[in-house]
């Protein structure tokens, strides 16, 4: 997926400000502890005077002093004031840089959000970035799925940020969050809040902006799954239920959940369970299932669906691939990955 890309003036300028900023802190730092101990050796003065005569000197705020300087007290601070004042200068100009670059950086880095987000054609928005939501990231992360997400707490922006997540601050129950989030180009929505009242408004305002966008919302009750499926959502999930019945089914019937493990890709397992969707002009396109091994596609079709009708399990080797039917297919990675290249449209010659 597209990550928060970092500019290298954002680098560049932050970078140095922070040098610089490190250098003078020292530098500071260093000046402070030879002021208090000259005054305290020249002037016999106790620590929390000479501190104090060494902070109004290099700050210049023309404080009295705490006793009258003597000839060797006066070199001293002659000395110590062409040394230490420009340093002092230099020190808050540095933390002045510092404070206006980072501000900059993250207006920088706003703006390159904002462009890679408007660039995002077909994509998914995810709205909360709870323990769900995050699943559902890294899952889509994993297949190189575009994806943007949605959430009202500032204090997830530095984690999307880190993961390299692109990420729009505000509540998905607004218009204009769901807009910078390019809800109108996605492909598909995934409501993971637990709020059912949340999740049902938000699918509602998806619906609206993008009638064709698929709705994958989230649901805590059975009254939630009832009115996200009257919004629109295409598919609704109760966390809850779905992990009950993974539990009952890992004791009951261990066999098939090792199966469908198959279909979390990147799970580490050599065979995978994959949809392979065929594009116009598909090199896999008007071909019998039995001719797919002599094109070097060594796959299991599990299943394949064609437009509005049923899905076909178990479909015969006469069954003969079509143009636009997305296909279930078992296989080693491979063979999958040479299904999908001939699956979609081959490029023009030039």
């Amino acid at each position: 997926m597209p990550r928060l890309p970092s500019t290298r003036l954002e680098d560049h300028l932050y970078g140095a400000s922070s040098r610089r900023l490190a250098v003078a802190c020292g530098a500071l730092i260093a000046l402070t502890a030879v002021g208090t101990i000259g005054f305290a050796l020249v002037e016999g003065l106790s620590f929390v005077d000479s501190l104090y005569m060494t902070v109004i000197t290099l700050s210049t705020v023309g404080f009295s002093e705490v006793a009258p300087a003597s000839e060797a007290g006066r070199w001293f601070t002659i000395c110590f004031i062409a040394v230490g004042v420009g340093t002092a200068f230099y020190a808050f100009v540095a933390l002045a840089e510092f404070v206006i670059e980072g501000r900059l950086r993250n207006v920088l880095g706003r703006r390159s959000m904002k462009r890679t987000i408007d660039s995002l054609r077909n994509h998914v928005v995810v709205c909360g970035f709870g323990r769900l939501g995050q699943v559902v990231a890294e899952r889509l992360t994993q297949s190189s799925t575009p994806f943007v997400i949605i959430d009202r707490d500032p204090t997830l922006q530095a984690e999307c940020d880190a993961s390299g997540y692109l990420f729009v601050l505000g509540s998905a129950l607004d218009d204009d969050v769901l807009a910078a989030a390019g809800i109108d180009r996605a492909r598909a929505l995934v409501v993971a809040t637990n709020s059912d009242s949340d999740n049902t408004f938000v699918a509602l305002l998806a619906r609206e902006a993008n009638p064709k966008i698929d709705i994958h919302a989230r649901a805590e009750t059975p009254a939630g799954i009832r009115r996200l499926r009257l919004a629109g959502a295409s598919q609704v999930i109760s966390p809850h239920q779905v992990g009950g019945q993974r539990i009952a089914n890992a004791i009951v019937r261990p066999a098939v959940v090792e199966f469908l493990e198959l279909s979390a890709p990147g799970s580490g397992a050599a065979i995978d369970l994959e949809e392979v969707a065929l594009s116009e002009g598909s090199r896999v396109a008007s071909v019998a299932l039995r001719e797919l091994p002599g094109r070097g596609i060594h796959v299991s079709v599990v299943a394949i669906k064609r437009g509005d009708e049923p899905i076909r399990l178990r479909p015969g080797p006469d069954e003969v691939l079509e143009a636009g039917d997305r296909v279930i297919v078992v296989g080693d990675r491979d063979n999958l990955a040479l299904m999908a290249a001939l699956a979609v449209t081959p490029p023009r010659q030039a």
